[in-house]
């Protein structure tokens, strides 16, 4: 009698920036232009990411100011949607890992800290959205990473044993996040602003390369 294999996960859930996308860039050059435009400043990339946590449009509001905040994030999301195309991707080999999961019939989500608006854009723009059955957005939750709430959501919307579900980050807040919700972790470095942290955290699976991702994913639902 053939042997059968049961899968070792019943869910997935991933971060976008920095783990599906390479859309870090764009998030930069998003920000320097509203903030070189409206307070004549502009941050290098580790000065924005010191402030990573709240939504853009939170971030933005914080850093112009409730007067201009309106006027920055409709000039912010215009920036963002007109330069994906030349500066945000899927890192090569994503797409096939997505869609052997969904072949396989086992549950997507993303939780991300971005913005409802910028998570649309980015999943719109890169073919990408119809493969998550939750997506759980910074808008979506009362605090941002790391609470855990976007896991839950999703454990509770697809009745899942949180032992069985695996997140996917590349930051701290993710490490963080999932603990707090008790399910594992795999930590993706291949651009991660956070390497060297994220590293020494104590993930359950580290992955440098998305090849390594997609030998893991095949070796674990099939």
């Amino acid at each position: 009698m053939q042997e059968i294999c049961v899968k070792n996960y019943d869910g997935f859930i991933f971060d976008v920036d920095g783990t599906l996308t390479s859309t870090n860039e764009l998030i930069f050059e998003s920000f320097n232009y509203i903030t070189k435009k409206y307070i004549n400043k502009t941050y290098t990339p580790e000065g924005l990411i010191s402030m990573f946590g709240p939504t853009e449009e939170e971030l933005i509001e914080q850093l112009t100011g409730k007067a201009l905040s309106d006027d920055a994030c409709r000039d912010y999301m215009d920036y963002y949607s007109e330069r994906h195309n030349e500066l945000a991707d899927l890192y090569p080999g994503m797409d096939e890992i997505l869609k052997v999961i969904k072949v396989a019939g086992i549950p997507m989500s993303i939780y991300t800290g971005k913005g409802r608006s910028t998570t649309a854009i980015t999943l719109n723009k890169l073919g990408i959205s119809d493969y998550f059955g939750l997506i759980v957005t910074g808008d979506d939750i009362q605090g941002h990473k790391p609470s855990p709430e976007g896991i839950t959501k999703f454990l509770e919307k697809f009745t899942l044993n949180k032992e069985r579900v695996l997140m996917l980050g590349d930051a701290p807040a993710d490490i963080q996040a999932a603990r707090a919700a008790g399910i594992k972790i795999a930590s993706v470095v291949w651009d991660s602003y956070a390497k060297e942290t994220v590293m020494n955290s104590g993930s359950d699976f580290v992955f440098h390369t998305v090849k390594e991702l997609k030998d893991f994913i095949l070796l674990n639902i099939y």
